[in-house]
């Protein structure tokens, strides 16, 4: 046996131990994926009122990759069959007016939304702006995080009752004691600060919900295919009109007056 190569961890052996764990994780996500397949879910079957509505109030028109990014997710809303999906896009791209496109259908339907994301200061960035774009759309949006004590037993009873359409939140949405009425329509911002117990707990808090996923981290398709397996894959690639592309920048410590 060669020492060398296997000190550099290029042994044939080695070699073979990468290949059978990936292949047993990827025959896992593929079995995950088949059961999720013939599970009974939501056929919403919202004739897209709320929506023409949402878009018609817009300042801008959506790209081409929003629009074809909406029609695959309402593609997988309509079915019988629980939606998993991951949408990924550049920050800037418009991923939350996705979101709130596919919370507008559930919400025609007669179901609730929940939005988790993984920091306060994101969730309420998201309630803040979800919350202008939908404030004429008759719909109530709540925002739950984990330093707002006091509102959150009247909140639990609103959004146990049906009474909210909409909830944002962060991990507190998973917490003991949140009951929804009707939840719908799962989405996970950012999903890779979260762990797998946590986003499991959200999809548990409804019978077989749609989930989508968002992410602005750039994540390549044959990585996704291989990290993401259990979920299909969604793309914006453009961003609108006039925005700048993003430049993302590395600093150390000892460079911060550059910032």
């Amino acid at each position: 046996m060669d020492i060398d190569s296997l000190n550099s961890c290029s042994s044939i052996y080695q070699k073979r131990l990468y290949f059978e764990e990936l292949f047993k994780f990827e025959l896992g996500l593929s079995i995950i994926k088949k059961g999720k397949e013939v599970e009974n879910g939501i056929a919403f079957s919202s004739d897209g009122v709320l929506v023409r509505k949402f878009l018609g109030a817009l300042k801008f028109k959506l790209t081409s990759a929003q629009q074809r990014v909406f029609e695959e997710i309402l593609y997988d809303m309509r079915r019988p069959h629980p939606m998993n999906r991951l949408l990924q896009g550049d920050v800037g791209c418009g991923k939350t007016v996705i979101a709130v496109m596919a919370m507008l259908t559930a919400a025609e339907c007669g179901y609730q939304s929940a939005l988790m994301a993984p920091t306060e200061i994101l969730a309420g960035q998201h309630y803040i702006n979800i919350h202008k774009m939908i404030e004429d759309m008759g719909l109530k949006v709540c925002l739950m995080t984990g330093s707002k004590k006091k509102e959150r037993e009247a909140l639990r009873c609103d959004i146990a009752s049906g009474e909210i359409n909409i909830i944002i939140g962060t991990h507190a949405l998973i917490q003991e004691g949140v009951e929804f009425k009707n939840l719908g329509l799962a989405i996970i911002d950012e999903q890779h600060r979260f762990g797998v117990m946590q986003r499991q707990l959200l999809r548990k808090k409804a019978v077989n919900p749609d989930v989508l996923v968002m992410t602005a981290t750039p994540i390549p398709r044959t990585l996704s295919m291989t990290l993401y397996g259990d979920l299909d894959y969604s793309v914006i690639d453009e961003l609108p009109p006039g925005r700048s592309p993003v430049v993302t920048r590395l600093f150390n410590a000892g460079q911060k007056e550059y910032i």
